[in-house]
């Protein structure tokens, strides 16, 4: 499937990352970006918290069965090695693979997710956060990686700012 141009979503992340009301501002415009250019239903960013060992959700499109302040722990399974302390971004194409990395799976998949793309945001080889993209059954594939990744690097300066009023 052929994804539209990204050109003019990036620049109203990189415009809304210039305004005020920061890092809000700039996620939800990668939000909207990530839903134009990528698809999604379900649309989180969590922040990593390395010396605590958890994720918190930073920001959600679906506040209300996601909210913001939801933490998770961090632990040793293969997908966190892979995404977390890897860096590799992660596609799950069916409700099986779903199951198998996410204990929240029901809620996920009453939502009518069945295919996930975590996208981790690196920087100075470390992991600060994840780009998290649900939607029907084998929606993403390897060519939306590089999309994504772009977007979960201009969702950097934000998570980068939550790092330093988290410290």
């Amino acid at each position: 499937m052929t994804r539209p141009d990204a050109t003019p979503h990036i620049e109203a992340v990189t415009a809304a990352q210039g305004g005020a009301g920061q890092p809000d501002a700039s996620f939800r415009a990668i939000d909207t970006a990530l839903a134009a250019t990528t698809g999604h239903i379900l649309f989180t960013i969590l922040v990593h918290h390395v010396a605590l060992k958890q994720s918190e959700r930073f920001y959600s499109n679906m506040p209300t069965e996601y909210p913001v302040g939801g933490r998770k722990p961090v632990t040793d399974s293969a997908w966190m090695q892979k995404v977390m302390f890897e860096g590799v971004p992660y596609i799950g194409h069916t409700r099986d693979d779903i199951k198998e990395v996410f204990y929240d799976y029901d809620l996920i998949w009453s939502l009518g997710c069945e295919s996930v793309l975590n996208m981790p945001v690196r920087w100075n080889g470390q992991t600060w956060g994840t780009l998290n993209l649900l939607h029907r059954a084998g929606w993403y594939s390897d060519s939306d990686i590089a999309n994504a990744r772009l977007f979960a690097q201009l969702a950097l300066p934000g998570i980068l700012k939550i790092q330093g009023a988290a410290s």
